[in-house]
């Protein structure tokens, strides 16, 4: 295949786990394109030598494949000596069939981005993908933290415990201090002390549900997931609180993602260390969701419209997208309507992904712009007015600043 030259110096590598082999094209003043193969280990010397002799070639571009996780050191690597490295998605720049060896896909690479088909992966700058390892890991200590509390509730209800029935959260102050005093040998009627007044189910309601029959093996269990449940929430308190701490300096665009609906403090600062601050290297809305993954795919032949499935994308801000959506659909806002409009042709889950793809092209516009959230359908200033306005006519009157009205 014949492809015309945009650029004269290209280095292509394909990434391993214990190997980088490189290949570089260099065309020559006579019009010649000399080809060179290096080999490298994947040790911290290994890397700082293939920087240090990618350097030494004064490349136009270096690309590599974003091979699981393999990338991220060689690409810190280049990037210490001034060079802005490629990351392409492996899926877009597959071999000719029959040809596929380490060295073969290095050389692929760099004659595909010597004609200028590659396009780059959204790399966010180093800060924030040092800080991409807390916020993902805290997002995997709530799925731990999850798992831990339904174990818990599958075993009160083995061991007869019906808390859940008449309580809304089990794991709340109230219903885990009952739990723990049951634990200790406490009986239903002085566990019962322990309830919140908050509580609307009345106490012979409490005092049926903790009626049950917890062995020894139940308590034992019992107690250890416990203290694992409180041990993974300080856990992740720590972690937020390491998260919102580095994020200081971007306490505005925190405030910005927050006023829309269903984005809370955490949430927002979990999502922007994913996509950044910079809506440019996307450059449209239509990109970032199809980075992100979570809208429909194009795939059409003789005018029929086939498959829409979503591609793989980013699944961390996906599923902090679902999570927004979630809580945005029970908002008053805009998002509440299209997704009852959305539920009953589309079916729930499909219609939050829908909401998902809504919120992810609202953010895009937010922060490229850099404006706070306006619905389009609903005035809060006039909602808040309209919500608070009895009880400040009431305190106006109290203090004298109205007259009271005469009945």
């Amino acid at each position: 295949m014949q492809l015309s030259v945009l650029h004269k110096r290209v280095i292509g590598l394909d990434v391993h786990q214990a190997q980088i082999t490189a290949c570089a094209l260099i065309e020559q003043a006579d019009g010649t394109t000399r080809i060179e193969h290096r080999q490298f280990g994947a040790f911290a010397r290994d890397r700082r030598e293939l920087a240090h002799w990618a350097a030494a070639l004064r490349p136009d571009e270096v690309v590599m494949e974003s091979t699981g996780i393999y990338w991220k050191s060689p690409y810190a690597a280049l990037e210490a000596v001034g060079i802005a490295a490629k990351v392409v998605n492996a899926r877009h720049v597959k071999n000719v069939p029959g040809r596929k060896t380490d060295v073969g896909d290095a050389q692929w690479l760099a004659t595909l981005s010597r004609a200028g088909l590659l396009n780059a992966s959204f790399v966010p700058p180093a800060n924030l993908r040092e800080l991409r390892l807390i916020s993902r890991e805290r997002q995997k200590l709530v799925s731990q933290l999850a798992r831990d509390k339904n174990r818990v509730h599958k075993i009160l209800t083995d061991g007869g415990i019906r808390l859940n029935v008449v309580v809304s959260d089990i794991h709340g102050k109230s219903a885990r201090a009952m739990i723990k005093a049951l634990l200790a040998g406490a009986q239903p009627q002085q566990v019962l002390k322990l309830a919140s007044r908050r509580l609307k189910a009345s106490h012979q309601q409490l005092l049926d549900a903790l009626q049950g029959n917890l062995t020894e093996s139940h308590r034992f269990v019992l107690d250890e997931l416990l203290e694992q449940i409180e041990h993974i929430e300080a856990r992740i308190t720590r972690f937020e609180a390491r998260l919102l701490a580095a994020l200081g300096p971007q306490h505005d665009i925190l405030a910005l993602l927050q006023t829309l609906p269903g984005v809370d403090l955490i949430g927002a600062a979990m999502l922007l260390v994913e996509i950044g601050t910079d809506m440019s290297v996307f450059g449209s809305p239509e990109r970032l969701s199809s980075w992100v993954g979570i809208c429909p795919g194009n795939n059409e032949s003789a005018g029929k419209r086939k498959c829409g499935k979503m591609r793989k994308g980013n699944p961390y801000v996906r599923r902090l997208l679902c999570e927004f959506a979630h809580a945005a659909s029970k908002t008053t806002s805009v998002f509440k309507s299209k997704f009852q409009a959305l539920l009953l042709r589309r079916g729930y889950k499909r219609a939050i992904v829908a909401i998902g793809h809504k919120l992810v092209r609202t953010i895009f516009f937010m922060l490229n712009r850099r404006e706070y959230y306006r619905d389009s359908a609903v005035n809060y200033e006039e909602l808040a007015v309209r919500r608070n306005a009895p009880r400040w006519i009431k305190s106006l009157t109290r203090f004298g600043f109205i007259a009271p009205v005469s009945a």
